[in-house]
């Protein structure tokens, strides 16, 4: 068995769609970032591809690059998957927390677990997603931004690497 942990984090800021495990939320403020910024993507993929002991988001979707500019995260995790698949493993579960103070995210967790098992190919049954606030502390609490954590858990393939 292999743990991955990923993190992410963006400013939020007018004029951009939040956008979070391929949900758009409503809300006047959306994260900046080169992709969409969606944190809850970023972070399940990093947590999946340290598992496998692979190279993270940054270095696989460089932000210099003009190809990702306001990619699909969603997208990309299901490439990052799929890398991981590649190396021999299967995905075992995954588990992330974000951490932002408004909006409220409960009404929209069961898509974002619905879309994160769909991009994955596993059980919605093996993906957890939790909202938390920081009670108004730092950036996720004073509205300036927000973050994901994640873990993720595989196994070795029984059918082997591909």
């Amino acid at each position: 068995m292999r743990i991955g942990h990923g993190f992410d984090a963006h400013r939020l800021v007018d004029g951009r769609a939040l956008v979070l495990g391929g949900v758009h939320v409503p809300f006047e403020r959306g994260a900046l970032g080169h992709s969409d910024g969606d944190v809850l993507a970023h972070a399940l993929a990093d947590a999946l591809l340290g598992a496998a002991a692979l190279a993270d988001l940054g270095a696989r979707f460089p932000s210099s690059d003009p190809r990702w500019k306001d990619a699909d995260s969603m997208e990309l995790l299901a490439r990052c998957a799929e890398a991981v698949r590649e190396a021999g493993f299967a995905i075992a579960n995954v588990d992330a927390t974000i951490v932002v103070e408004r909006p409220k995210l409960a009404p929209f967790i069961e898509a974002m677990r619905a879309n994160v098992a769909s991009r994955i190919s596993c059980s919605i049954d093996a993906v957890g997603i939790n909202a938390k606030t920081s009670d108004g502390l730092g950036y996720t609490g004073d509205g300036t931004g927000l973050a994901a954590y994640a873990v993720a858990l595989l196994q070795p393939r029984i059918d082997g690497p591909g």
